[in-house]
């Protein structure tokens, strides 16, 4: 069942009203000689959680003035102190039947609710609704329906009250009944899903859906929900959850198009062209990066990424490029994989080999064991003409964790024929 307070009532019947209100002091509009002394010690006493002696302040200011800010002001201090059958007698002789204080009849129903005394409570309520219609009100009688775990007429009225004004509050509070204690969930989510499609997708309707759909562990609903809230609401914490959801569903191809649309994490839709080999894209994209952030991190990345997107890797201009590029990372940022890609790039299409290898040997000071940079090295003897070199050290990488790539077989095929074309002059 769902839990009520007293507090959270108050609060939902008089958050536009006096609970929140300072009683301002105003010296030219006086009713009598020391009002502004009386309001003082009133506040004092609410300051305190004295309550019973500020409704006791509240209601000599009332009767002193008859202003019915301090009356009402007075039984809220009575709700705060439970003092719930002074409220009811108070009401009982305050009202009138000719000319209702709807006000009035909302403390009653609260103190009466306090009381549980329940009958009074919802017959008192549903007047109340019938003649205020007013959206806290039909709320108010839904939560004495609950606290009689009569779940079925709590709905039954706050649908008659929907109808009439298409409240979210409404619909809020009528969901959680029907998902919650009469367990039709999917009526529940149909209900808002109809809201959120046909007139908004707000903060409240749509948090509820996830809210929802995430006890139901419904990932595909839990998605649609934050796109969709996502448009109402552009922030980060949403976007991230969406990001989330589509790298556990593997969904990378639609997160990139979120990623593109939205803006929202530029490093993300980064990592996840690299995943793609959407090169063309990556390097265009680091290279945004590194002109926005002056992260030489992304100059060294937007480097691959344009020497993998290019069709011709053997063109001087890409080389040129890709080439001054890496040069200048790693005069400031010496990491591993800058200086294997730059050295393999000068040994590979021979723009510089000894040059290249000069990068390799650093590279191996930072990763002396790594198959991939070894294997870069051998290469770099291939190149050099140094096949004996190439091949005791090619044999070695074969024999190591990624001795099986692809790149390395080939490399190891190249050597043994240089190898053998060696063997081949020396027996002539």
């Amino acid at each position: 069942m769902i839990k009520l307070f007293v507090i959270f009532i108050s609060v939902l019947m008089f958050s536009a009203c006096s609970l929140k209100e300072n009683v301002k002091i105003q010296g030219n509009e006086k009713a009598f000689m020391d009002e502004d002394t009386y309001i003082l010690f009133a506040l004092r006493a609410e300051e305190v959680s004295d309550n019973k002696s500020a409704s006791d302040l509240f209601t000599t200011l009332y009767e002193k003035s008859q202003k019915k800010e301090y009356l009402y002001r007075s039984l809220e201090n009575d709700l705060m102190a439970r003092e719930n059958e002074k409220l009811i007698k108070r009401v009982d002789m305050l009202q009138n039947e000719k000319n209702i204080d709807f006000r009035l009849l909302r403390y009653k129903v609260v103190a009466l609710f306090e009381l549980d005394r329940l009958d009074e409570a919802i017959k008192l309520a549903v007047f109340l609704a019938s003649k205020t219609k007013e959206e806290n009100d039909y709320l108010l009688s839904s939560d004495i329906y609950i606290k009689r775990q009569e779940f079925d007429l709590a709905v039954k009225y706050l649908e008659s009250a929907y109808v009439k004004n298409n409240s979210e509050k409404i619909l809020d509070k009528m969901s959680i009944i029907l998902y919650v204690n009469l367990g039709r969930k999917k009526e529940a989510i149909a209900h808002l899903e109809t809201y959120s499609r046909m007139l908004a997708c707000s903060k409240l309707i749509c948090s509820r859906l996830i809210a929802f759909y995430s006890n139901d562990n419904n990932i595909d609903g839990l998605l649609a929900t934050y796109l969709r809230l996502y448009e109402v609401e552009k922030n980060a914490k949403i976007a991230h959850k969406i990001i989330q959801i589509y790298s556990y569903q593997q969904n990378y191809i639609d997160l990139a198009k979120f990623l593109e649309e939205s803006k929202s994490d530029d490093e993300a839709l980064l990592q996840i062209y690299a995943s793609l080999k959407n090169y063309d894209k990556a390097y265009k994209l680091a290279y945004d990066l590194y002109l926005k952030t002056d992260n030489i991190d992304y100059l060294g990345q937007s480097a691959i990424y344009e020497y993998e997107s290019a069709a011709d890797k053997s063109s001087k201009v890409l080389l040129k490029s890709v080439v001054e590029k890496l040069e200048k990372v790693v005069l400031v940022q010496a990491k591993a994989v800058y200086l294997n890609y730059l050295g393999y790039i000068l040994i590979d299409h021979e723009v510089d080999v000894k040059k290249g290898m000069m990068y390799i040997d650093r590279v191996l000071e930072l990763q002396p064991k790594s198959a991939f940079y070894l294997d870069s090295k051998a290469w770099g003897y291939y190149k050099l003409g140094e096949c004996e070199k190439a091949d005791k050290l090619i044999k070695k990488v074969s024999k190591m964790k990624g001795g099986d790539d692809p790149e390395v077989k080939a490399h190891i095929k190249e050597i043994d024929r240089c190898l053998k074309n060696i063997k081949g002059k020396n027996r002539k």
